[in-house]
């Protein structure tokens, strides 16, 4: 399988270069040459896999033969070592958990998977990888966990100061080795600008090995479509048209669940949901796409006011409008829409949401209104105590604190503060050669 960046198709390169380069000469992103639809007996047979097996044929059918047979259900068998279970909140209603992993959050999928691929793509060379990520909240944690003492690579997580949850925090500043936090006086978008600046500067690239671990990275997004294939897998063949809501920052969960349906999976529609950061619900109102800087709120992960891989859908769906909206439709809600349903939820269901799986469960209750005969599943995409303080003061009891977070909460925090300069940015990377 090649892949082209999405400024110019006819720039291909292979599944590795895609990988390593994160993001093309062109500052396009990435996208596979084709996306071929699974056949029908995988998913006639798709209540009966286990997950392992569900992600293994699936990025076989996106990778094909670019990694060898035995190396891709290594790294799979090592992503998929925890599950993603359907929780039924209310008739019709599901949970998509998808914190279960090392460090509660769904992007422990993509973190292992591309540290498994770089892993793999390391050992072929003698020049170290260097990983730059650019984090919201849960990729710098994700992300740093994932890669930990993975030989021949360095990981530079970059934040914004006093934006990022304390747990969230120490989840990968407190780790040392091969993981470094640039604590940057500025917002994710100043952070994730800085990471595609390095990308594009010729010196940096001959100097360093650079790639990214953020969802920009095609790697990211190949894994976040193994749990959509296993959430239908749990529904256990329920014929009702199936809605996903999707909470959204930077767009590659949704993204990935657009690869999952142009791969055959029989997903009716997609529901974008955000907080206030509300630019692609006003591009499918306006069709008018307009970046403003992100807002600060109290769904932090998804405080993004330039979504990266609005890029790739927008190329998915050949720029047609029309086409986009039979599959996507937009919405958004405020931090108090966000905070009410998280006590309703809890009061009527005894079920915890995090700020992000409550503005997707918001999205979800929207479509449904009009749409009574649908099953709709909502991603919870974080494990509620990551935002103890707004989960708590919403349904007004403790949410106790697992072990293994309790364990980075009482290691010291190490940063490096800079400020939103990228010539700050170039000069530390240099200097750390």
């Amino acid at each position: 399988m090649n892949y082209y960046s999405t400024n110019n198709k006819s720039h291909r390169v292979s599944l590795r270069e895609a990988v390593i380069q994160g993001l093309a000469p062109d500052n396009g992103l990435y996208m596979p040459e084709g996306i071929p639809v699974l056949p029908a007996s995988f998913f006639e047979s798709l209540s009966q896999l286990p997950f392992q097996e569900i992600g293994f044929q699936v990025a076989k059918n996106l990778i094909g033969e670019d990694i060898p047979t035995n190396e891709l259900k290594r790294i799979v068998d090592h992503t998929i070592q925890f599950d993603a279970p359907l929780v039924e909140i209310e008739e019709n209603v599901f949970s998509l958990e998808l914190f279960h992993g090392p460090t509660l959050a769904f992007k422990d999928f993509g973190a292992r998977f591309l540290s498994g691929l770089l892993g793999y793509f390391a050992n072929q060379q003698d020049k170290e990888i260097t990983i730059l990520v650019a984090t919201s909240g849960d990729t710098g944690s994700a992300v740093a966990n994932g890669f930990f003492n993975v030989p021949g690579t360095k990981v530079i997580v970059l934040y914004p100061s006093g934006k990022v949850s304390d747990i969230q925090e120490k989840q990968f500043t407190t780790l040392g080795g091969n993981i470094t936090a640039l604590e940057i006086d500025g917002t994710f978008d100043d952070c994730q600008r800085l990471v595609k600046q390095a990308f594009m500067d010729e010196e940096l690239k001959r100097k360093l090995f650079l790639t990214s671990a953020n969802s920009i990275n095609i790697a990211r997004l190949i894994p976040q479509s193994f749990y959509y294939f296993h959430a239908v897998a749990q529904l256990k063949g329920k014929q009702n048209e199936i809605v996903f809501s999707v909470p959204s920052g930077n767009f590659g969960n949704l993204t990935a669940g657009l690869f999952a349906k142009r791969m055959g999976l029989p997903i009716h529609k997609f529901v974008a949901a955000t907080n206030k950061n509300d630019i692609v619900p006003a591009y499918l109102k306006t069709k008018i796409f307009s970046p403003r800087p992100s807002v600060q709120t109290i769904s932090n992960a998804m405080d993004v006011g330039n979504p990266s891989n609005f890029a790739r859908i927008l190329d998915l769906y050949q720029n047609d409008f029309d086409a986009l909206l039979k599959d996507l439709v937009g919405c958004h809600y405020s931090d108090e829409d966000t905070v009410n349903i998280m006590s309703q939820v809890f009061k009527n269901s005894k079920y915890c949401l995090d700020p992000h799986g409550a503005v997707g469960y918001l999205g979800l209750k929207q479509y449904l209104k009009s749409h009574s005969s649908t099953v709709g599943i909502f991603l919870e995409t974080a494990h509620p105590v990551k935002f103890k303080d707004v989960v708590e003061g919403a349904i007004r009891q403790m949410v106790p604190i697992p072990e293994r977070l309790n364990v980075f909460l009482k290691r010291e925090k190490h940063t490096i503060r800079l400020t939103s300069s990228f010539s700050e940015l170039k000069q530390f990377l240099l200097l750390s050669l």
